[in-house]
């Protein structure tokens, strides 16, 4: 089982018992407001149950892992990948409004990149953030993402279409900790 450690947090793979915590996060219109409107239960439920399944280098599903608080075992946020190629996979995290500003996505996005790009057999990871949502943009960017392009009104979110920012983060360039 992958098990990704920091001086704060413990991140592991999703399992059932997490179902209240997924649920909670895909339901808070904070967490949401720049991923996704709001879905009925039964296909956050599915969006649950495709991440469920045992991962390992090269599945076409997400690797998602719960973050937790060392100590506490709290459930802070989600963070993982999901393959695009063979040697290219997407970052995405979504963290409890609690969590959020506490450098918890900080710390366990380094900690996902040093596994993709050692462990994982990843080359290049890239992330696609909703315009205007500087916070992740922020954190991207201090993991050493940088911006490579904007897809104009690419995504339809409230009711708009919305400009997509899209991120990139090749190994030799990562630096890490």
């Amino acid at each position: 089982m992958i098990e990704l450690r920091t001086p704060r947090l413990i991140c592991t793979p999703l399992r059932e018992q997490d179902w209240p915590f997924f649920l909670a996060l895909q339901q808070d219109p904070q967490v949401m407001r720049y991923v996704a409107d709001e879905r009925p239960v039964a296909a956050l439920r599915d969006a649950f149950e495709s991440r469920l399944p045992e991962w390992s280098p090269g599945c076409a599903h997400w690797l998602c892992l719960v973050v937790r608080d060392h100590a506490t075992g709290t459930p802070l946020g989600l963070n993982g990948y999901i393959h695009r190629e063979d040697d290219c996979a997407e970052v995405g995290f979504l963290f409890a409004p609690h969590a959020q500003g506490k450098g918890y996505g900080l710390e366990s996005l380094r900690a996902v990149c040093e596994f993709a790009f050692t462990q994982g057999k990843i080359r290049r990871l890239t992330a696609t953030v909703t315009a205007g949502n500087e916070a992740s943009r922020r954190l991207l960017e201090k993991v050493g993402f940088r911006i490579e392009g904007e897809l104009q009104e690419s995504y339809y979110l409230a009711d708009a279409w919305c400009n997509d920012w899209l991120f990139g983060l090749l190994k030799r360039e990562y630096i890490g900790d």
